[in-house]
């Protein structure tokens, strides 16, 4: 497709409401579909012609066929880039990544090894989510990222090693209730990791800001889509590092009411599983139920969690620096990629 073909007609960013968390719930859905992944280049490029064809006029009517090359484009390109997400590190396949890794952190009377190893699997697997769907107006360098990596990784395994050493030292509290804080254990050092890796990984953008542009007063003043796949991008206003820590600091968030119910229902479910003789006598499906409940929370989870804050933020500029007010007076709004 040709860079240089004008729109005609503005693609909404969702057929849902995104100002409400339900129609956030449903598009996070949407562009977290796992059946997305197995489309083709070929079925990638007909799609983007697709969107394309509807910008440019060339076809009137926003119907299904328009909405499910757009769910295409949406869930495999970045927005900034407009180039495919690497496909293990897309929300799409963001479900299938975690199960083997978070299921393997909820393992029950892990080693001292087996803690260290997972903590670092988890985190090798967030450096690369972060980076593949970060906001890429404002880039991280290799020995940035580097060092960030290996500050998340001795976050995770010292939080999860100190908590598995402290629980057992409160003689105060019964022994279920230390067993349920040691299954609980994990939940933490992910959490408290997870959104240290964040704030690491995209430091850059606090640091220089990352790109942000007007939101239009009237719908006839759309020239085309933030993201990075549309034909007729918005110009930025300029970098805004408020914007930056506001992009960041949602993101963080969004990554521990991610993890919580992942890393929160499966254990307990499985503590109280344990209990019953049937597991008992049948240890070996201690493995395929962890398993199941890690994908079948994880699954609802994750469209919940994404929804919590748009994908595309639009602010009023009097959060942003005074550069990005009106010289009227009046505070126009403002929008920019929170990243993923």
């Amino acid at each position: 497709m040709s860079s240089s073909i004008t729109s005609n007609q503005d693609l909404p960013v969702s057929q849902y409401n995104l100002d409400t968390y339900w129609g956030r719930v449903q598009h996070c859905a949407a562009i977290s579909d796992p059946r997305t992944l197995f489309v083709s280049n070929d079925e990638l490029e007909r799609a983007k012609n697709l969107v394309a064809a509807y910008r440019q006029g060339s076809i009137r009517d926003l119907d299904e066929r328009v909405w499910k090359a757009k769910k295409i484009v949406d869930s495999t390109l970045h927005p900034d880039t407009g180039a495919p997400v690497l496909l293990p590190f897309r929300m799409s396949c963001y479900v299938m990544s975690n199960l083997v890794v978070t299921a393997g952190m909820l393992t029950p009377n892990l080693s001292r090894k087996g803690i260290i190893f997972w903590q670092i699997a988890n985190q090798s697997l967030n450096v690369a989510i972060n980076h593949a769907n970060a906001n890429k107006s404002t880039p991280l360098s290799v020995i940035k990222t580097t060092q960030s990596y290996f500050l998340a990784v001795g976050a995770s395994c010292s939080v999860a090693l100190g908590l598995n050493a402290l629980v057992p030292r409160l003689k105060r509290l019964s022994p279920s209730t230390r067993t349920v804080l040691t299954r609980l254990a994990p939940f933490v050092a992910v959490a408290s990791a997870g959104a240290l890796n964040v704030f690491l990984m995209r430091s850059e953008e606090i640091r220089k800001g990352i790109d942000v542009y007007s939101v239009p007063s009237k719908p006839e003043e759309v020239t085309g889509n933030l993201v990075g796949n549309s034909e007729s991008p918005v110009a930025s206003l300029g970098k805004s590092k408020k914007a930056g820590i506001i992009a960041v600091s949602e993101t963080a968030l969004s990554r521990v009411l991610n993890s919580s119910p992942n890393m929160i229902i499966p254990p307990l479910i499985l503590l109280r599983l344990q209990n019953h003789k049937w597991l008992k006598k049948n240890p070996r499906l201690v493995l395929p139920i962890n398993l199941g409940l890690v994908l079948t929370t994880s699954i609802f989870a994750l469209p919940l969690a994404l929804a919590a804050f748009p994908q595309i933020q639009t602010v009023d500029a009097s959060l942003l620096e005074s550069e990005f007010w009106r010289s009227d007076g009046d505070f126009q709004k403002v929008k920019f990629n929170r990243g993923i």
